[in-house]
């Protein structure tokens, strides 16, 4: 992961043992004695790619340091039903402890790094790359973007000031004071870092040029058609990025991709996302 990601990822960690209340864990203490040591796997029940392994041990090494956490593949591989991700080592009351937070994160990061597999599979051997979007899990977007480039996929803005997004609803607000398009992208220039490019959302390919004749660094055609994405492309006419955005699934969208735009964003690569099945396997006990 990025540099500076462990104390992002040590405060969710922390948030997710307390709501467990993983040092409280009261059928453990009743069942197993204190000095029980065992090992366990992570053992994947379905096809798919993994994502998340560094959080999983550090859920561990938050519960207990003394556990010894040992990946067998790296995040970005691909699983098959029954491939053995990672195993765990040391107190067994520590590890029951620290089971369910673990797999919480590994399985719904590696639901986003399958699913966004799935897409990027879907377009290759097209120009289109695959993109998420800010509909994630409050909390836990950078993990969760993570998850998106272990699966093959690129990141849109991490947050609100990665770029410029003029919006149907901030063309609505200027709009009401009389203002357009080319208004809007003259006001960005003026008042955003130079730094940043500017996008724009339209609806029509009369709006894609009209963005493109504003200024804009790339248009986003939100909600088209793949017909009229495929007019807006032949008309922009690769003098920006065109981003294709709105009901695009595994079963469109290699259909947008071979209209030529540059980009398809997916929300569904995290907003709905099926967590991919791993389990825990114990061995037996040993004292």
């Amino acid at each position: 992961m990025e540099i500076g990601w462990k104390r992002k990822a040590e405060e969710l960690v922390d948030h997710a043992l307390a709501e467990d209340w993983a040092w409280g864990d009261v059928t453990t203490q009743a069942l197993i004695p204190p000095d029980a040591e065992g090992k366990g796997s992570f053992v994947a029940k379905s096809t798919g790619v993994v994502a998340g392994l560094e959080v999983a041990h550090l859920v561990f090494s938050r519960v207990d340091p003394s556990l010894k956490f040992k990946s067998l593949i790296h995040d970005g591989g691909k699983l098959q039903h029954g491939t053995r991700i990672a195993t765990i080592e040391g107190k067994v009351g520590s590890i029951l402890q620290g089971e369910r937070v673990a797999l919480n994160f590994l399985q719904r990061l590696s639901g986003i790094a399958t699913e966004t597999g799935r897409y990027v599979e879907a377009v290759r051997g097209t120009k289109a790359r695959i993109v998420d979007t800010r509909k994630t899990t409050p909390g836990l977007r950078f993990l969760e973007k993570y998850a998106v480039r272990a699966g093959g996929g690129q990141n849109h803005r991490v947050h609100l000031g990665d770029g410029i997004l003029i919006k149907d609803n901030h063309l609505a607000a200027l709009r009401a004071r009389g203002l357009g398009l080319k208004a809007a992208i003259d006001l960005a220039r003026k008042n955003a870092p130079h730094t940043l490019k500017i996008e724009v959302e339209v609806a029509t390919v009369e709006e894609a040029n009209e963005a493109v004749a504003a200024g804009a660094d790339i248009v986003m055609l939100d909600n088209m058609s793949v017909e009229e994405m495929r007019r807006a492309v032949k008309s922009v006419g690769g003098r920006v990025m065109l981003e294709a955005s709105g009901g695009v699934t595994l079963e469109n969208v290699r259909s947008v991709a071979e209209t030529g735009v540059d980009l398809i964003s997916v929300g569904a690569l995290t907003h709905s996302v099926k967590a991919l099945d791993i389990s825990l396997e114990m061995e037996p006990l040993t004292h």
